[in-house]
């Protein structure tokens, strides 16, 4: 870990360049993997990550089958050379934490009923890491469900605010993480609805309230970008 600078915020820009309400550059594509039923590959600023769908299919052992929906299993894991000081391979506290949750951001968007004793797991790798690496993963995996044909209410979209130097800033960078106030990973539907919202730090109602909106503008543009990754991908086949 560098050494805290002086400032993170000067004159209203961010270290790398960036304004409070801007999101680093964003990179998607779709249908990287050929063996999996969908996949995504995302890079957000220095996050690069891949996504993979399999499913649905059969669930073994066959008594954690459930009559009524689909199973859905989510594995996030972070590649031993992620980060700068190598990562001990393997699910660690970090890892199931973020699986959880993260789960439970999609769940709801996908139609559960329509598969019933049957599961479909979600892989996520982390191949390089800068901050926001669960936001990274769920935008990735619910492009992946899309390609993978699953069906859903729509697509999630995901992204992080916090509060960097007393402002709340879109899109937290590892140092603004590291030495930021706050740090608060949302994800939700085009339609606004919030399926996750997780908080370290402290904010004031004010700046909760602001922080909401901030992650509205940030997850709207994420949105239009796995929407356009979507359609370029199925352009291309409906050319072929």
């Amino acid at each position: 870990m560098s050494d805290k600078p002086n400032k993170l915020i000067e004159k209203g820009k961010r270290l790398d360049g960036r304004k409070v309400d801007e999101l680093r550059p964003i990179k998607m594509e779709v249908g990287v993997l050929k063996r999996a039923d969908g996949s995504c590959y995302m890079e957000l600023g220095g996050n690069k990550a891949i996504a993979a769908v399999y499913g649905p299919r059969a669930v073994h052992p066959r008594h954690l089958q459930e009559a009524t929906q689909v199973i859905i299993r989510y594995r996030y894991d972070m590649a031993s050379f992620s980060v700068k000081e190598r990562k001990r391979p393997g699910p660690d506290r970090r890892s199931i934490e973020i699986s959880k949750v993260s789960r439970e951001a999609l769940a709801p968007v996908i139609l559960k009923e329509y598969f019933p004793r049957s599961v479909i797991d979600i892989f996520v790798e982390i191949l390089q890491a800068d901050a926001g690496t669960r936001t990274v993963g769920i935008n990735a995996s619910s492009v992946a469900l899309a390609d993978a044909g699953i069906p859903m209410r729509g697509i999630v979209s995901s992204c992080a605010v916090g509060k960097v130097d007393g402002e709340i800033v879109l899109d937290l960078t590892g140092q603004e993480d590291n030495y930021g106030e706050a740090d608060m990973p949302i994800a939700m539907t085009q339609d606004g609805k919030i399926t996750l919202l997780q908080m370290d730090g402290h904010l004031t109602k004010e700046e909760f309230a602001q922080a909401i909106e901030l992650a509205k503008k940030g997850c709207k543009q994420i949105y239009e970008v796995q929407r356009s990754a979507l359609i370029s991908k199925y352009e291309g086949v409906s050319n072929v």
